[in-house]
């Protein structure tokens, strides 16, 4: 059992930059690919980013590439989503996930989820 959880959300200025963080606790967190998801009201959760376990790879949708960086760091067990100029579009219940398989771009596939942690971007 792998236990996710998220910090670093806050209200914001367009514009402005955040650093989300996710923390796992548990068994073993070798070997996870990582992810990030986000979730705005009324709409389906949305992948934004996943890495492999080594880092070797990082994946991230269209909208967020150029802005939002993903790192991790094994031995702390973390996970980060670092975040600049943002926009109001952003704005989205922000989720980590963690899979033993493959990074991969569906929520269904990742086994343990974080509570999330709340960005608001204002304009």
């Amino acid at each position: 059992q792998v236990q996710l959880v998220e910090s670093g959300g806050g209200l914001v200025q367009a514009g402005d930059s955040l650093r989300l963080s996710c923390g796992a606790t548990g068994r073993t967190f070798s070997g996870y690919a990582m992810g990030w998801f986000r979730q705005a009201p009324g709409k389906e959760r949305e992948f934004v980013a996943s890495m492999r376990w080594s880092a070797s790879s990082t994946y991230y949708t269209d909208s967020v590439k150029g802005r939002f960086t993903m790192s991790r760091d094994n031995a702390k067990k973390m996970a980060y989503l670092q975040m600049n100029s943002l926009k109001p579009e952003d704005t989205a219940v922000y989720y980590c996930a963690a899979t033993p398989g493959l990074p991969t771009i569906r929520p269904g596939a990742y086994e343990y989820w974080g509570l999330g942690t709340q960005v608001t971007v204002s304009s």
